[in-house]
């Protein structure tokens, strides 16, 4: 019984360091609940399957879409969308960021701009994408870009801001530069929060993918499931809703082995 509330206690402590084992039995526990309770609700007929399609169903599909290449094809598409408004923006942003939580000359002016372009609703620009850029693979790009660089330059900035003043001062005592403080002091003692920032932005770079999608595309994640909105195709949304979601998987792990590797000294 002792040995049972020890551990209890060290899974419930906050911020305790519980073994890999453990965690990986507990993410797979989550994962086991979840898949179960949407086979009992289909499977058991408790929600119809024109509004819950059982796992079988959304496998059976996927099968079928992978078989025809049709599936990968618009992953490809989405992919190239998310990842090149995403890395356009982060080569702006962090920069640029840089500068805005470094210089209270450049912070000034643009603060109040980028906080109040942040809180507008992107899907209110589309149309406005569309005349101004017209309905190519552009138009999805500057999507994901509205949706996400202004939200990068405000956080990037808040990193550039928690360096230590005392850090950046001693570099100054050494020699270096004020132009050269940026990239040689505040940037490597912000990097780690920087690659948080980039990898949270990346996840939000994902949910707007529908909305770049939503008009005028031809192809993608977003467009197949818009499509099959329109026919009751439940099968094909959930497994094009799986698909952005195991995406999201794959480069919110990536910017995590890229921390660890960049950045190994920070915890």
């Amino acid at each position: 019984m002792a040995q049972r509330r020890t551990a209890w206690t060290r899974l419930t402590t906050p911020f305790a360091n519980i073994p890999a084992g453990t965690a990986t039995t507990l993410a797979l526990a989550m994962w086991v609940i979840v898949i179960g309770g949407w086979a009992l609700l289909s499977y058991g007929r408790v929600v119809p399957n024109m509004f819950l399609p059982t796992p079988g169903t959304v496998l059976e599909t996927t099968y079928r879409m992978s078989l025809d290449g049709s599936l990968f094809y618009h992953t490809l598409t989405s992919a190239k969308v998310v990842l090149l408004g995403f890395i356009v923006s982060s080569l702006i942003a962090v920069p640029l960021g840089l500068w805005m939580g470094t210089y209270r000359a450049v912070q000034a002016p643009l603060e109040p701009l980028v906080n109040f372009i942040r809180y507008l609703p992107v899907t209110s620009f589309v149309p406005l994408f569309i005349l101004w850029i017209g309905i190519g693979i552009e138009q999805r790009i500057a999507v994901i870009f509205f949706g996400t660089f202004f939200q990068q330059l405000v956080m990037i900035s808040d990193c550039a801001r928690g360096v230590s003043r005392d850090l950046v001062n001693a570099s100054y005592t050494l020699g270096t530069k004020r132009s050269e403080a940026v990239w040689h002091v505040i940037f490597p003692a912000a990097l780690p929060a920087i690659l948080d920032t980039l990898r949270v932005t990346m996840g939000w770079a994902w949910t707007y993918l529908v909305v770049a999608e939503l008009v005028a595309a031809s192809s993608g994640l977003g467009y197949i499931s818009l499509k099959a909105m329109r026919g009751f195709q439940v099968d094909v949304i959930f497994m094009a809703i799986a698909a952005i979601g195991l995406l999201g998987l794959i480069t919110d792990t990536a910017f995590r082995i890229l921390r660890a590797r960049v950045a190994p000294w920070a915890p």
